[in-house]
């Protein structure tokens, strides 16, 4: 009896992530979803194709051989929900998604490393001594985005030499 309530409480546990929630509300959608495509294909586009070819439903078309039923027109009414229901998903759901992300999209500036010539590790490129070992590296240049930054700041005015003063000279 001890093993079934802990059973039940490890069910209980999994039952309650979020992943099997999440999970479950998915597929509720996806077949109300699915529910409406199929009616959208049935009642309005499938007469739509009849009005062209003079037959509102293609679930009559059958081919019979050697007695054997074969329902093209239900095949043909299933290949259209799909078409349907996967040009609205992207139409209407994957591409204001995607353009909704590429809005929120911020990229991360990329690190610039080089190479200590003494340990071989990574080390910022600005860096002037080597986080790992003793070693001084050379003065790199600072990458084309920060030199165009430097550039535009203004240059702070210089300093005229003040005239020295006779309590200057007194001390």
């Amino acid at each position: 009896m001890q093993g079934t309530g802990q059973m039940l409480n490890e069910f209980k546990a999994f039952i309650s992530r979020g992943n099997v929630l999440d999970l479950a509300v998915g597929v509720i959608i996806g077949a109300a979803f699915t529910a409406v495509v199929n009616s959208l294909v049935k009642d309005i586009i499938t007469p739509v194709f009849g009005v062209f070819g003079g037959l509102p439903d293609f679930s009559s078309w059958t081919l019979t051989i050697n007695g054997s039923q074969f329902n093209i027109g239900s095949f043909i009414n299933a290949v259209l929900s799909f078409l349907i229901m996967a040009s609205v998903l992207y139409w209407v759901v994957i591409t204001p998604l995607n353009r909704l992300m590429d809005l929120r999209k911020v990229e991360a500036p990329q690190a610039v490393t080089r190479e200590c010539p003494e340990c071989l590790s990574k080390v910022p490129a600005l860096a002037r001594r080597c986080s790992f070992c003793p070693s001084v590296l050379d003065p790199v240049e600072p990458p084309a985005s920060e030199a165009a930054e430097q550039a535009a700041e203004p240059l702070a005015p210089a300093r005229e030499p003040q005239p020295a003063s006779a309590d200057r000279l007194r001390a």
